[in-house]
């Protein structure tokens, strides 16, 4: 009797190691993993606990009482176990709710039969009282059910097994204790009944829960030095709760082993139902540059667009070595950072650098440009007050004409300061382009008025060929100094008593408008260099007028926010002309 006692007290010790490991798995619950190995052990606490008690028992309705107790968790500890062997092994993807009830089907009957055996007695034949160890134990004649749950179980048993020791041989020499560790832990229960059931020991007590024991301490033990059964994983234990990160984790056979629903998110392979256990290769097909970068030793930083459906966004990856407390290498963590928006600000600052340096040349050519059309209606107002001054010490005559000349250009000088100040007003901040409707000729026609003075004095006739009503859509200021600028350049270049000719002809959607002279041409050398933004050259003036040598540069760039393009054909001695291309005014304008 007293041996019975000592396997009593033994089996509470197990039943109270095994509710200890279900709390840790408890504690764990967010990974699947841990709560089926939860289940299992708290299907084996029932066994346990409750034939502690049935050994003890002195009469067959204790006995009974403690059966149907132990059967709470008996029928399903051999599925749940099936279960975690698939998790552990990266096969979970076969766990679908349909398959779990299939599998629970011969569970749920053998509960069921078990509890109505009185009705049918096909769990059990007959059970009676035997004191021949000296204290009354139960003697069970088994039934047909009974023979289907121990079939049904070793069955699973077997093909969880044969799973682990695929699991073994493939597995790098690193992660092979942990899977020793369950093999050993597993076989407990199922081995010490196994010799129960082939009756090699000749003895009533049943030392199945015993196993318990046995594969209680492997466990504890594992999960502790090894890391069994990946129920803390390093990784997943410092990041999955606390960040938003993409966390991929792989193991040394390179393939993926866990990942939290942001690296869902990032990873379309990982929405694959079969994503846990895949090569790395095959989740991230469509990223080899991120494949190799999981290959190569030492782990560098990098970055990583990820090219979706409606944006792209660019990662940070970094990927470093799981490591154990000896240093031993466990696997590898992939953390995938979105620093889309950092990238896109650190773009806007140097597109908003570039743009303010391009202004700030563009306002200094600006300037000089517009200094100089200042200038000159000023310097032709300063010669008509000297003449005026002259004529009037000579004689004392009327002095109209020089008076109505001089007030012509005041009033021209006046308008087109006026002009310039409240377009340099509408620019603030950037140049703003504000196309209007444009009668093309008699813009044309108000440019040559404030260029006569200048004209008048090199004795050069301008004609313009454009008839009224030619109506273009531009930008009224910076077609006003385009103009403006040629007839002033070609003036400059044209030898007293020349001519420029001004004309314009419509091809397909655009007005072409050509200003021809006949003044010294464009050498070669000089006419490769007319354009060019960086130092340039302003030529001398048959008349010796100069410039600064930006107006052309500044033309090209008006005629093309306008949306037109501008050139010139030109020969030595032989005159130039210069063209710039406008769009007209579409219909539904």
């Amino acid at each position: 009797m007293s041996y019975i006692l000592y396997f009593s007290a033994l089996l509470m010790a197990a039943t109270c190691c095994s509710l200890f490991m279900t709390y840790l798995c408890w504690k764990r619950r967010e990974l699947p993993i841990a709560v089926s190995l939860g289940l299992v052990l708290l299907s084996g606490s029932f066994y346990s606990f409750g034939y502690a008690f049935e050994i003890v028992s002195s009469s067959l309705e204790q006995i009974r009482f403690w059966l149907r107790f132990e059967y709470i968790g008996i029928p399903f500890g051999t599925v749940l176990w099936f279960m975690m062997v698939l998790q552990f092994t990266g096969r979970q993807a076969l766990l679908n709710k349909w398959r779990i009830a299939l599998l629970m089907v011969v569970p749920v009957i053998t509960f069921i039969a078990h509890y109505t055996n009185d009705w049918h007695h096909l769990f059990y034949k007959s059970i009676t009282i035997d004191e021949s160890e000296g204290v009354p134990l139960a003697s069970m004649v088994t039934g047909p059910l009974y023979k289907l749950h121990v079939g049904y179980a070793y069955f699973f048993c077997l093909i969880g097994m044969g799973l682990l020791f695929r699991m073994y041989r493939e597995a790098v020499p690193a992660l092979r204790k942990q899977i020793i560790f369950v093999v050993i832990g597993s076989c407990g229960p199922y081995g010490v009944t196994a010799i129960y059931l082939s009756g090699i020991i000749p003895t009533l007590v049943d030392f199945s829960p015993f196993g318990f024991v046995f594969s209680g301490i492997f466990f504890m033990w594992g999960i502790y030095q090894f890391n069994l059964l990946k129920l803390a994983p390093l990784a997943l234990q410092k990041v999955f709760e606390s960040m938003r990160d993409a966390v991929i984790v792989l193991d040394l056979d390179y393939r993926v082993t866990s990942f939290n629903q942001s690296a869902r998110q990032v990873m379309a392979g990982l929405n694959h139902k079969k994503a846990n256990g895949m090569l790395v290769s095959d989740v991230f097909s469509v990223y080899p540059e991120l494949v190799d970068r999981t290959r190569q030793e030492p782990f560098k930083d990098s970055r990583l667009m990820i090219t979706e459906t409606q944006t792209s966004k660019v990662y940070n990856v970094h990927i470093s070595q799981i490591k154990d407390n000896k240093q031993v290498a466990l696997g590898i963590m992939l953390l995938l950072s979105d620093v889309t928006e950092d990238v896109h600000n650190q773009e806007r600052l140097l597109t908003s650098s570039k743009q303010l340096g391009e202004l700030n040349s563009f306002k200094d050519k600006l300037f000089n440009v517009i200094a100089h059309d200042i200038r000159d209606p000023l310097a032709v107002l300063v010669s008509l007050m000297e003449l005026m001054e002259e004529e009037m010490l000579s004689c004392d005559g009327e002095h109209d004409e020089v008076v109505n000349e001089m007030r012509q250009q005041i009033q021209n000088t006046f308008m087109l300061v006026e002009s310039l100040l409240e377009w340099f007003r509408s620019q603030k901040g950037g140049v703003v382009f504000n196309p209007v409707i444009v009668d093309l000729s008699n813009t044309i026609q108000a440019n040559i008025r404030l260029l006569q003075v200048r004209s008048n004095g090199k004795r050069i006739h301008i004609t313009s060929l454009i008839p009224k009503g030619t109506r273009i859509y531009a930008d009224k200021e910076m077609l006003d100094l385009v103009i403006r600028n040629l007839l002033s350049n070609a003036i400059k270049f044209t030898d007293s008593d020349g001519s420029v000719h001004i004309e314009a002809h419509q091809v397909d959607n655009e007005i072409i408008v050509s200003i021809r002279d006949t003044g010294a041409g464009i050498t070669p050398d000089k006419a490769s260099t007319l354009f060019q933004d960086v130092n340039p050259v302003s030529s001398i003036g048959t008349a010796g007028e100069r410039g600064v040598g930006l107006g052309l540069t500044l033309c090209r760039e008006f005629v093309r926010m306008n949306g037109g393009d501008i050139w010139f054909d030109s020969k030595p001695d032989q005159g130039s002309v210069f063209y710039f291309s406008i769009p007209t005014l579409h219909e539904e304008a």
